[in-house]
């Protein structure tokens, strides 16, 4: 592949980066640093935003910093779970044999909660994932992942992640139960110009390129197209990068990024 036509160590535009090496915008670290006071605190949290601004990056940087001595990362993405499923889930995560009625697979779960905290010293982080697919019923069920001692504290951090509907759903009247114990609404937004430049320069350098390949122009056009969106750059950019190969482009510039855009995404 183009790999080696351009020097590369490693392939640059893909999910199998290690969180470390991957590019950090300001508002991303921002977003980051609060994801870890909501764990620190077990409070409630949302993370949203449009499909493919890097909500499961923070989600994957969050999990690799957490200390598992001290938290318990808990990952829920099937978004089409019933409350009982849900609860039994997360109760296999904990290792647990679940009970099969919902109200008592919730008890054994606050419970186990209980242990973990007491016993170990383990404070658990919940994720939900994709929870703008939410139904009604599952969206009202998480809330009482939060109540325990009559609601007096909350047994875990919890984060509730979807695309921006998500925070439009809330805020309707109907979940007005949900949305006032939010602490943290985090919003993940597109690349600028700039942080686009910045994100593919930081591919490159992760890849062991140490020097410019896509010219500003290129790169202007890349951030027209694609808004600044992290997924839709790394699809145009591995295309530009492949084309570079077959045509023996050292450099590829905005001739190059305008027959790509033509050919492969219009």
């Amino acid at each position: 592949m183009f790999e080696g036509f351009y020097g590369m160590k490693v392939t640059p535009f893909t999910r199998e980066i290690p969180t470390d090496a991957v590019y950090m915008s300001h508002d991303v670290d921002e977003i980051l640093n609060r994801m870890k006071y909501v764990a620190q605190r077990q409070l409630f949290a949302t993370l949203t935003g449009d499909c493919g601004t890097g909500k499961s990056l923070v989600l994957r940087k969050l999990r690799d910093s957490l200390d598992p001595r001290r938290y318990k990362f808990l990952y829920i993405s099937d978004s089409s779970l019933a409350p009982s499923a849900f609860y039994r889930t997360i109760n296999r995560q904990l290792g647990l044999e679940s009970r099969y009625r919902r109200s008592e697979a919730r008890e054994q779960l606050h419970q186990e909660l209980k242990v973990l905290k007491a016993m170990d010293g383990i404070t658990p982080v919940c994720v939900c994932d994709e929870t703008h697919l939410y139904s009604k019923e599952m969206l009202e069920e998480t809330r009482f992942l939060l109540n325990t001692d009559m609601d007096s504290r909350s047994p875990m951090a919890l984060i509730l992640c979807g695309q921006t509907e998500l925070m439009k759903r809330l805020k309707l009247k109907t979940y007005t139960a949900i949305f006032q114990r939010i602490d943290f609404q985090c919003v993940m937004n597109h690349f600028d110009r700039s942080e686009t430049g910045e994100y593919i320069r930081s591919q490159m350098q992760y890849a062991g390129v140490d020097h410019e390949i896509f010219t500003d122009k290129a790169i202007d056009m890349i951030f027209e197209f694609t808004t600044g969106t992290a997924r839709m750059i790394n699809k145009v950019c591995t295309s530009l990068l492949m084309y570079g190969d077959q045509e023996r482009l050292k450099i590829i510039d905005d001739h190059a990024v305008q027959i790509i855009l033509e050919h492969e995404f219009s």
